[in-house]
């Protein structure tokens, strides 16, 4: 084999390689800093010298209250996940299976919502839940969130039933099965893959929400952990403590990581449910 030809298998692999350090690149220096002494926060080595848990101490004080801020971004991304996956198997799967006028515009519209920006619902949605008493409650930040993650959901979803033979259920209610229990006996096993993937990606989307979180909530008690990052106090008034925002950050992104890493066979399935027939 010619120098040339080994370079060329090689380039796959140098390629990857190269993605992989861009995108890990942040997370390694962040997880660095956060196990540094806050003298040497500003520090360029590339390992810790020496090993400080100073800043993780700090992250979980009293004071910081960042344990209760945790608890609050489970609850909204749990309940956000479980209803938006609710809701969008029944509409995705009607909007799979039947036909009607508009079809395609209506998705097109169930798409679009996703994209709007999210300060445009903020303000309007900060006044109304102030109106009727909802601030500093799950419900307004969920409500909000599932205005985002609802449309992803029907969009992935609906894609993958269209993928689903229609014989299938056919052939359940020849053998007695109603429409409802066909979808349910039939089609939802079957589904499983795609709506696993949609769970972890709406997790996901609401588990890293900030700015709903931010105008829905001013007791620090119902804060999200993204929120809590953001008003870490320092020793003084005037200190930024990088330190314990950079311990928070890598406890936060943990979660995500280790989920995708223990899941990432049922992703990679249900992204590629349906390439091929």
């Amino acid at each position: 084999m010619t120098v040339t030809a080994r370079l060329r298998g090689w380039l796959p692999y140098t390629g990857v390689a190269l993605v992989v350090a861009y995108c890990l690149a942040p997370f390694y220096w962040m997880l660095v800093s956060s196990l540094r002494r806050s003298t040497d926060i500003f520090s360029t080595s590339l390992l810790p010298a020496p090993l400080s848990f100073e800043n993780y101490r700090a992250v979980f004080s009293p004071a910081q209250g960042f344990t209760r801020a945790l608890l609050n971004s489970l609850i909204v991304a749990g309940v956000t996940t479980a209803l938006s996956l609710l809701l969008a198997t029944f509409t995705a799967y009607a909007t799979a299976r039947l036909e009607f006028r508009f079809k395609r515009l209506i998705l097109t519209l169930i798409i679009a919502t996703s994209m709007f920006p999210v300060v445009s619902i903020v303000v309007p949605l900060l006044k109304l839940f102030t109106d009727i008493g909802w601030i500093n409650t799950y419900q307004a930040m969920i409500v909000p969130s599932m205005s985002f993650t609802l449309p992803l959901a029907v969009w992935n979803l609906t894609t993958f039933f269209r993928q689903l033979p229609d014989e299938l259920e056919h052939a359940a209610m020849v053998d007695g099965c109603t429409r409802g229990q066909a979808f349910r006996r039939i089609i939802v096993p079957l589904a499983a893959p795609g709506l696993f993937t949609t769970a972890i990606i709406t997790f996901i989307a609401a588990w890293n929400e900030f700015l709903i979180a931010l105008s829905m909530t001013n007791k620090p008690g119902m804060q999200t952990a993204t929120v809590a990052i953001s008003k870490f106090s320092g020793a003084t008034t005037y200190q930024t403590p990088f330190g314990s925002q950079m311990a928070a950050g890598v406890i936060v992104t943990i979660p995500l990581v280790v989920m995708v890493l223990l899941f990432q066979r049922r992703i990679v399935a249900g992204l590629t449910a349906g390439a091929a027939k």
